[in-house]
Protein backbone atom coordinates (compact mmCIF):
# COMPACT_ATOMS: atom_id res chain seq x y z
CA UNK A 1 0.00 0.00 0.00
CA UNK A 2 1.38 3.42 -0.90
CA UNK A 3 2.26 6.08 1.62
CA UNK A 4 -0.69 8.30 0.65
CA UNK A 5 -3.07 5.34 0.96
CA UNK A 6 -1.81 4.68 4.49
CA UNK A 7 -2.17 8.34 5.43
CA UNK A 8 -5.64 8.39 3.87
CA UNK A 9 -6.76 5.44 6.00
CA UNK A 10 -5.27 7.04 9.13
CA UNK A 11 -7.02 10.31 8.28
CA UNK A 12 -10.34 8.50 7.91
CA UNK A 13 -9.99 7.19 11.46
CA UNK A 14 -8.73 10.55 12.76
CA UNK A 15 -11.69 12.37 11.15
CA UNK A 16 -14.05 10.45 13.43
CA UNK A 17 -12.16 11.69 16.51
CA UNK A 18 -11.56 15.37 15.74
CA UNK A 19 -11.28 17.72 18.75
CA UNK A 20 -14.51 19.45 17.67
CA UNK A 21 -17.13 18.85 15.01
CA UNK A 22 -16.47 20.89 11.84
CA UNK A 23 -19.15 23.11 10.33
CA UNK A 24 -21.52 21.62 7.74
CA UNK A 25 -19.58 22.96 4.72
CA UNK A 26 -16.38 21.38 6.01
CA UNK A 27 -18.21 18.12 6.72
CA UNK A 28 -19.44 18.08 3.11
CA UNK A 29 -15.90 18.71 1.87
CA UNK A 30 -14.59 15.86 4.02
CA UNK A 31 -17.33 13.58 2.69
CA UNK A 32 -16.70 14.51 -0.94
CA UNK A 33 -12.91 14.17 -0.68
CA UNK A 34 -13.27 10.81 1.05
CA UNK A 35 -15.66 9.51 -1.62
CA UNK A 36 -13.47 10.83 -4.46
CA UNK A 37 -10.36 9.33 -2.87
CA UNK A 38 -11.96 5.96 -2.19
CA UNK A 39 -14.38 5.54 -5.11
CA UNK A 40 -13.36 7.98 -7.86
CA UNK A 41 -15.85 10.12 -9.76
CA UNK A 42 -19.45 10.35 -8.59
CA UNK A 43 -21.55 7.26 -9.26
CA UNK A 44 -25.23 6.41 -9.13
CA UNK A 45 -28.33 8.50 -9.54
CA UNK A 46 -28.73 11.85 -7.85
CA UNK A 47 -31.00 11.51 -4.80
CA UNK A 48 -34.57 12.79 -4.92
CA UNK A 49 -35.12 16.54 -4.48
CA UNK A 50 -36.56 16.20 -0.96
CA UNK A 51 -33.52 14.26 0.26
CA UNK A 52 -31.70 17.50 1.08
CA UNK A 53 -28.72 15.89 2.79
CA UNK A 54 -28.31 13.27 0.06
CA UNK A 55 -28.48 15.92 -2.66
CA UNK A 56 -25.90 18.09 -0.86
CA UNK A 57 -23.53 15.13 -0.49
CA UNK A 58 -24.01 14.07 -4.11
CA UNK A 59 -23.40 17.60 -5.42
CA UNK A 60 -20.30 18.08 -3.24
CA UNK A 61 -18.86 14.82 -4.57
CA UNK A 62 -19.90 15.68 -8.13
CA UNK A 63 -17.91 18.94 -7.96
CA UNK A 64 -14.73 16.88 -7.55
CA UNK A 65 -15.27 14.89 -10.76
CA UNK A 66 -12.02 14.67 -12.67
CA UNK A 67 -9.87 14.95 -9.54
CA UNK A 68 -7.53 11.97 -9.33
CA UNK A 69 -7.93 9.63 -6.38
CA UNK A 70 -4.39 10.48 -5.24
CA UNK A 71 -5.11 14.22 -5.30
CA UNK A 72 -8.35 13.71 -3.38
CA UNK A 73 -6.58 11.51 -0.84
CA UNK A 74 -3.89 14.15 -0.28
CA UNK A 75 -6.45 16.95 0.07
CA UNK A 76 -8.42 14.83 2.55
CA UNK A 77 -5.31 14.11 4.64
CA UNK A 78 -4.35 17.80 4.58
CA UNK A 79 -7.86 18.89 5.64
CA UNK A 80 -8.03 16.39 8.50
CA UNK A 81 -4.60 17.58 9.72
CA UNK A 82 -5.77 21.20 9.48
CA UNK A 83 -8.79 20.31 11.64
CA UNK A 84 -6.53 18.83 14.32
CA UNK A 85 -6.61 15.18 13.34
CA UNK A 86 -3.58 13.02 14.12
CA UNK A 87 -2.14 11.65 10.87
CA UNK A 88 1.46 10.41 10.67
Amino acid sequence: MSDISNQFEQAAVAAKNLPERPDNDTMLKLYALYKQGSSGDVQGDKPAFFDFVGVAKYEAWEQLSGTSTEQAMQQYVDLVKQLGGEVT
